[in-house]
């Protein structure tokens, strides 16, 4: 149970942060989550309400990436396995109690004009420019899909990629829904 609390007391403090984040006139700052045991960043410009995950409805015929829908907000917003996606590792929904309870879902921002929210398996927290450094590394020069954009790295040594929603919302194999 006090686990529980503890979450909820994140979750409140970061959409707190969240908020205050976007009111700053900031030169980049992300929304930080980890799926298949990758750590991404989300620009908050690009990132809508944070939710937590309970079920979604499987729609047939679809992608394994593709989870369903789920209502949110009186919204039908269609759910996607983001570590899925990136042909990473599915997120496990028959997993542990304490494991899922830490599962959000990252709705994209209304502007965006696609009903969609991206299925994490955890956050944490937010990030700004003079957190980060370019990472220098090999896989900077490989070729990867317009949405993914630079490779940062934290104090810790610890390596984030970027991802841009705006270009995910347009990108062909995301909109492509159908297995």
């Amino acid at each position: 149970m006090a686990n529980k609390e503890a979450l909820r007391e994140l979750q409140s403090r970061l959409a707190e942060r969240l908020q205050a984040a976007r009111t700053e006139a900031r030169t980049a700052s992300w929304l930080a989550v980890e799926a298949a045991g990758q750590r991404f960043l989300l620009p908050l410009q690009e990132a809508g309400e944070i939710f937590p995950f309970s079920s979604c409805v499987s729609v047939p015929h679809t992608s394994p990436w593709f989870l369903g829908v789920a209502n949110l907000r009186g919204g039908l917003h269609g759910v996607v396995d983001l570590g899925g996606f990136l042909g990473l590792k599915p997120v496990n929904l028959n997993t542990t109690d304490s494991l899922r309870d830490q599962l959000r879902l990252v709705a994209l921002n209304p502007s965006l004009d696609i009903n969609c929210a991206l299925l994490v398996e955890r956050l944490a927290g937010l990030r700004n420019r003079d957190q980060l450094a370019p990472a220098d590394d090999a896989a900077a020069a490989e070729a990867r899909p317009d949405f993914v954009g630079q490779r940062l790295r934290d104090p810790q040594g610890r390596v984030w990629q970027e991802l841009n929603l705006a270009a995910l919302a347009r990108d062909e194999a995301f909109l492509r829904i159908v297995g």
